[in-house]
């Protein structure tokens, strides 16, 4: 097999290996989560939001998906938990002091913890007050509040006890809130927001439930009303009755004097002379030939 010109294949040539799985950049991802916003990927702006999964999101976006839910294509997957407002929380964060330039890179941390002034850029766990919303990095509120903070995560058998616990006081603002379920954490791994999501499903299920109002709209709503209270005011197969009168003494007075009226004229009637009564027509008279400028009159050489 020689001085041919071939050659000979060995095993790397005939036995072709599995590629291995593509796996995705820790660093885009963790630019991605910590410098955009989750909904419309768009860079983070205030003011900024956060709902019960500790997932960022400039409240425009929220705003404008709520508004309209075929807005973002995928907001369904990435926030259908979000019903209203009343489901996110506006955050307040600490800007960093100098600010970053204009033209810095887009993974320079625009906000810091203001217990320990580091960078939340992703390297350090972030947490939230739901009652305030003010943002610290979970080392420096542990350390504040001298335990490990809770991440609202409480379960059913935590609530009772959680309803005796003493309250804490936000060390930015002096906000009152639960240690066990008022403490978030931002942007949790994935076990950590599965854990997340059973506690908000927990929470909505205490949640009394809504009475729907149905109203009809318009005139037709004003009107069936007027009819059914009429129908219900009559007994079946008899007009309604009518109207209340005004007072009976008012009606006796208004007719006395509508008597006395016709009596009166009555007389005036009979006190005519026959020219005064020739200017009075009745409505059954037949017409007469004259005009009104001889009607009544009469000529001296008849």
């Amino acid at each position: 097999m020689g001085n041919d010109g071939g050659s000979i294949p060995d095993r790397r040539d005939l036995v072709k290996n599995k590629k291995k799985a593509e796996q995705a950049d820790k660093a885009n991802q963790t630019r991605a989560v910590w410098f955009f916003c989750a909904l419309s990927k768009r860079p983070l702006q205030e003011p900024i939001v956060s709902c019960a999964l500790g997932k960022l999101y400039n409240k425009d976006a929220i705003i404008e998906h709520l508004l309209d839910k075929t807005a973002y294509g995928d907001a369904e997957k990435i926030c259908g938990h979000i019903r209203s407002l009343k489901d996110i929380k506006v955050l307040k964060l600490t800007p960093r002091s100098p600010p970053p330039p204009p033209d810095s890179p887009a993974d320079v941390a625009k906000f810091v913890c203001p217990l320990t002034f580091k960078d939340m850029n992703g390297g350090q766990p972030f947490v939230y007050i739901l009652t305030c919303g003010c943002v610290f990095s979970q080392s420096g509120l542990r350390t504040v509040l001298g335990s490990s903070p809770s991440n609202g995560n409480t379960t059913a058998g935590e609530s009772l006890a959680a309803e005796d616990e003493q309250l804490e006081v936000c060390p930015q603002c002096a906000t009152k809130f639960s240690r066990s379920s008022n403490i978030f954490m931002i942007n949790p791994t994935l076990e950590e927001e599965e854990r997340m999501y059973a506690a908000m499903e927990f929470r909505r299920s205490l949640e009394p439930a809504k009475k729907s109002k149905k109203r009809k709209a318009g005139a037709d709503a004003v009107a069936d009303e007027v009819a059914t209270k009429k129908k219900k005011a009559s007994p079946e197969g008899h007009s309604p009755s009518p109207a209340p009168g005004l007072n009976p003494k008012i009606s006796a007075a208004s007719r006395s004097l509508a008597q006395s009226l016709a009596v009166e004229e009555a007389k005036r009637k009979a006190g005519m002379s026959d020219a005064v009564k020739s200017l009075y027509r009745g409505k059954n008279d037949a017409p007469r030939k004259e005009t009104f400028m001889t009607m009544g009159t009469f000529t001296r050489y008849a």
